[in-house]
């Protein structure tokens, strides 16, 4: 029975959307495998792995109403293999799935639809609210560097979201270092916040590329909910109890210096090539006028670079994980970042002078 026949990027592009969290390790065999199911003559297609769920809209069809699940990323490298502007039509015939484009034919196993685990989304909604794409994903990118990768404190794994009044906030920490921004939106909404795994931040930021257009963002019951493009990402939440982020922002710093973030990145970069490689520790040495780089080795190799600053303050010696220091100036596009530093033991301040909702804080190091 013919189910679909359409253009070939019509149904790539929204298969791309959704495929990013279709987990290639799993316990479940249907986890592989995508939902597309239509109902009223629209496709849609839905993957999930059990904590997030995505599902978009796929090309009309106008074979009645059907529901078939088949290994997602065989259908992809398949509809990606053929030329573009192909013709492809989809087939059911019991457990199959049969695929022709052209001389082109392609027999896929399908699974019970019924077995595919689709989310039960809670309801009623807590808070929604709107915001432009491209200062979420801006916002995002500011901070999604910072969070912690497989800790034992599973809610260090994931992306703070917080909300007060008009304020939307981000915060990210995997414990030695923190990244925080904030905007302002256009709605008022009562004090909450939720913890987004690091999957869910991923895939959110690779769904927000229409800069123009905006995103609804819904606080539900232990769940949060994503909607833009026509597509639409449901997500579980991470339960824990966040740090508090305002105990480790440093408020009395007053070792500060303007410096050029291109310049200290590149200078940072070619120190790095010598940085002990287990434990990435890099000197920065503030003198009047100077900040001083080196990094070491086992082998009693050494870089060092001097570079020129307006700075006429107390000397201080300190050291860093020099990938944290990299990381921060790689994702925040400014000409110009402040650093206030305190004293050899105390969490130095980054900031830009253009982003006054941006901080960035990191520990130093025993080296």
């Amino acid at each position: 029975m013919l189910i679909l026949q359409t253009d070939r990027d019509a149904l790539l592009k929204p298969l791309q959307a959704v495929i990013g969290i279709v987990e290639r390790r799993h316990t479940l065999p249907i986890l592989a495998n995508i939902l597309i199911e239509c109902r009223n003559g629209q496709t849609m297609l839905f993957a999930t792995d059990l904590e997030i769920q995505i599902h978009t809209n796929g090309p009309e069809s106008d074979a009645g109403d059907f529901r078939i699940t088949t290994n997602a990323k065989k259908l992809h490298d398949i509809l990606r293999a053929l030329p573009d502007g192909a013709l492809v039509r989809l087939e059911q015939s019991d457990n199959r799935l049969t695929l022709t484009a052209g001389k082109s034919r392609f027999n896929l196993q399908t699974l019970p639809a019924d077995e595919f685990p689709t989310m039960n989304v809670a309801e009623p909604v807590g808070s929604r609210f709107r915001l432009a794409q491209a200062r979420l994903r801006d916002m995002i990118s500011q901070v999604q560097y910072s969070m912690a990768v497989q800790d034992i404190r599973f809610y260090l794994n994931g992306l703070l979201m917080e909300t007060a009044g008009s304020e939307l906030r981000l915060i990210a920490t995997d414990a030695h270092r923190l990244a925080y921004c904030r905007t302002d939106i256009d709605a008022q909404l009562p004090d909450a916040e939720v913890i987004l795994p690091r999957k869910t931040v991923i895939e959110l930021g690779k769904l927000l590329n229409r800069p123009d257009d905006e995103v609804e963002i819904e606080l539900l019951d232990n769940q949060v909910r994503f909607n833009c493009n026509g597509t639409v990402i449901v997500s579980k939440i991470i339960d824990g109890k966040f740090p508090d982020y305002n105990r480790v922002i440093p408020l009395d710093n007053d070792k500060i210096f303007l410096i050029g973030r291109t310049q200290l990145l590149a200078a940072l970069e070619r120190s790095a090539i010598l940085a002990n490689e287990k434990f990435r520790g890099v000197r920065l040495q503030l003198l009047p006028g100077i900040l001083r780089v080196s990094c070491s080795n086992n082998e009693q190799e050494e870089a060092q670079e001097e570079l020129e600053i307006a700075y006429q303050g107390g000397e201080l010696e300190t050291a860093f994980n020099i990938s944290y220091l990299m990381d921060v100036l790689r994702n925040i596009h400014s000409e110009d970042m402040q650093l206030a530093f305190g004293d050899a033991n105390r969490s130095t301040l980054f900031t830009a002078p253009d982003k006054p909702d941006f901080k960035y804080i990191v520990m130093p190091m025993r080296i």
